[in-house]
């Protein structure tokens, strides 16, 4: 029973520590009305999705000084979707987002950081497009089709594996003829 106990306890400080870490927009979010932007902070020139909760309309459009232009967004059940190009050369801060649906608006705010000189600003995450050349070698058949990589022949275990199968289909072939040739006397 102690670690039954123990299990509930740690479960409910894992569920405690992840609602005290919720960003003021998912805060708004779980109240029923707000803007969820994903990745939470964009580098500069980067596409981000757009979530928006509370809307009763199906269709509506975010509007940020952070965006290249402004994002249509659709969905059904007061979700709407979408996405929006942030500006290759805007400067890192905060930027309000705000989207307007069916007469109400909802508003949050995107955190874009600084660009890095590599162009990758977020570990793991890839640039839109090809930073450098693709190596096009010829796929995974390339190592079979030079010569250094062909072989004489089958070897040693090989061979005595195909030995050994053709020796069991002979068996059997010898079997079959002789069960029909009893059968038909």
């Amino acid at each position: 029973m102690g670690s039954l106990r123990l299990t509930l306890c740690t479960g409910l400080l894992v569920c405690a520590a992840g609602l005290s870490g919720l960003s003021p927009a998912a805060a708004r979010a779980a109240d029923g009305q707000g803007v969820t932007v994903t990745p939470a902070s964009p580098p500069a020139g980067s596409v981000v999705a757009l979530r928006v909760s509370g809307c009763s309309g199906t269709t509506g459009t975010a509007v940020s000084t952070a965006f290249v232009s402004d994002a249509r967004l659709g969905g059904t059940g007061g979700d709407l979707t979408g996405q929006a190009q942030v500006r290759s050369t805007i400067g890192a801060g905060t930027y309000d987002v705000r989207v307007t649906c069916a007469g109400t608006a909802v508003t949050g705010s995107v955190a874009v950081v600084a660009r890095s000189s590599s162009g990758l600003d977020v570990p793991g995450l890839l640039p839109a497009s090809p930073v450098a050349p693709v190596h096009a070698g010829g796929g995974g058949t390339a190592p079979l089709a030079s010569v250094e990589s062909r072989s004489a022949g089958p070897d040693t275990a090989q061979a005595v594996t195909g030995l050994l199968l053709a020796a069991f289909a002979a068996a059997a072939v010898g079997l079959l003829r002789a069960r029909r040739g009893r059968g038909s006397r």
